[in-house]
């Protein structure tokens, strides 16, 4: 399982925004720049982001995106699942009595339980854990020097 490229430059621009202070705006052109992201792909990414209210975005003179919550109220689980839709590991999870093969299916179990480890998993994580470890990950490869 990999997660889409679209879920990837959703994170990194979240973790991006959550490394600003607190009400940082900053340019799409700018994260664009500093997450090696094509511009073009990171506007839709940062709409889609806009529609699950996890960024606020306006234009003109000032303008840019800036983070509608702190970092710690939003989630990995919800950064992903505003690009690429719920996390679903195989089409039989998305509503019992899709597979006719379910009531006997070991597999369906199995994947059911992944599917809600999976998900525990990434709601355990916030942008704000993210901010954190990647500022540790500079400092860390900088020799301690900020």
């Amino acid at each position: 399982m990999e997660i889409t490229r679209q879920a990837d430059y959703a994170v990194r621009s979240m973790v991006h925004l959550s490394e600003l202070s607190v009400d940082g705006r900053v340019s799409t052109a700018s994260i664009s720049e500093a997450e090696s992201i094509p511009l073009p792909f990171l506007t839709k990414v940062i709409s889609r982001l806009a529609t699950a209210g996890l960024v606020t975005t306006s234009r003109g003179m000032g303008g840019g995106v800036s983070l509608a919550r702190p970092p710690e109220e939003v989630t990995l689980r919800q950064v992903v699942e505003a690009v690429d839709g719920p996390i679903i590991l195989n089409h039989c999870l998305l509503r019992s009595g899709t597979c006719d093969r379910e009531p006997n299916c070991a597999a369906h179990d199995v994947w059911g339980e992944i599917q809600d480890g999976l998900v525990r998993d990434l709601d355990s994580v916030s942008m704000k854990d993210l901010a954190d470890r990647q500022a540790q990950k500079k400092d860390t490869n900088s020799g301690g020097q900020g």
